[in-house]
């Protein structure tokens, strides 16, 4: 597999059914066999994040609530004893191999709002930067049903997308796509590879999910075409068996969605689209910084227009008010105001606060 063994920076999606047995809970020695996976991979380089189920599946078995559909109060219940839990089943199983771990929860709200979204970003970049292997989970003890995803397939797509991610791998209880439900029509053809998302392949996919399980195949091909749309593959195999990554190295079944383009590019190009709020005037230096690739900085910048707030995107303008470019900035515009012109070790005498060092970062502008 390619893409996997390729990847800088690697999603890898646990469904609860693949951690939890129903009836003797947590399975340790396949989380032990994952961890083994998640080090290797991580020995040749690769940022490694986790995104799991399991906390609701773990809490109600503490609990003794039935394997029915909890009501919306004893699913919180649920994640608030299970994710715990959760937590401490992967750090006991990564800790043997040196590896730290960080309990990781979202919302949907958080990548609909750019500042939470920009804020979740920092956090998972400090993290991997860090050597830290990020454990995210759906925040089901506060989430409603009004800002929650539903279900960690596209969940898990929305964090590669949010951390630039070249690959995502869902592992399922199914080997991958197929044209029909396999277990019920035997003909069913199995792909191995899609190219694009057609609307043909969007039909073929169904909602067939096991009793602990939200996702079925359709959230699958929704979670792949927001992954592949913003540069990372994305590849669905069989988790059942110990060293599940391994297995699919080494040539398991299963089926790749390729990527449309790359994380990079896609993201320069979700920025280039954005209507800016506000201006940044620019002096000669900074001007010539910028052309070299550098982020911008608040001492290079002489005017600042507009009203934004932190993560709106500012259009950048050269001495001349001729357009440079755009970029997301992190600062709010009384914040740019204060501390337009200012080194980086004056900032925070001037806003009564420690500032950012950098006013756009070159990852969030387009030159």
């Amino acid at each position: 597999m390619a893409s996997l063994n390729e990847a800088k920076r690697l999603v890898i999606k646990i469904g609860s059914a693949l951690l939890v047995d129903q009836d003797t809970g947590l399975r340790s020695t396949w989380l032990k066999s994952l961890a083994e996976d998640v080090a290797k991979i991580r020995a040749r380089g690769t940022d490694v994040i986790i995104v799991s189920s399991g906390s609701i599946a773990l809490g109600r078995g503490v609990l003794g609530l039935p394997m029915t559909e909890l009501v919306l109060e004893q699913s919180q219940a649920a994640a608030a004893v299970g994710q715990i839990r959760l937590a401490r089943a992967y750090e006991e199983a990564l800790a043997p191999h040196g590896i730290t771990t960080a309990q990781v929860l979202v919302t949907l709200e958080d990548s609909e709002d750019r500042r939470r979204y920009l804020n979740s970003r920092a956090t998972m970049e400090t993290l991997l930067s860090l050597g830290v292997t990020p454990i995210v989970n759906e925040n089901d003890t506060v989430a409603t049903d009004e800002i929650r995803y539903g279900d960690n397939d596209r969940l898990a797509a929305q964090v590669a997308v949010t951390v630039g991610a070249d690959c995502l791998v869902l592992l399922s209880d199914v080997d991958g796509l197929y044209s029909d439900n396999p277990k019920a029509n035997p003909d069913a053809q199995h792909y191995a590879v899609v190219e694009e998302i057609t609307p043909e392949i969007e039909a073929q996919a169904g909602d067939a999910g096991s009793g602990l399980s939200k996702g079925g195949m359709k959230t699958k091909v929704m979670a792949a075409k927001l992954a592949t749309e913003a540069g990372c593959s994305m590849v669905i195999t069989l988790g059942t068996p110990d060293n599940p990554l391994q297995t699919l190295e080494s040539g398991a079944r299963s089926t790749l969605f390729k990527a449309q383009t790359n994380p990079h590019a896609a993201r320069k190009g979700w920025i280039a689209s954005m209507k800016p709020h506000g201006t940044l005037t620019v002096d000669a230096g900074a001007q010539q910084a910028l052309a070299r690739g550098k982020s911008l900085l608040p001492v290079g910048v002489t005017e600042v227009t507009g009203t934004f707030g932190r993560g709106d995107p500012v259009a950048i303008l050269s001495p001349a008010g001729d357009h440079l470019g755009i970029g997301l900035t992190r600062y709010a515009s009384a914040e740019a105001k204060a501390a337009r012109g200012k080194q980086s070790k004056d900032i925070a005498d001037t806003l009564g606060y420690e500032g950012r060092s950098v006013l756009i970062h070159r990852d969030d502008m387009v030159i």
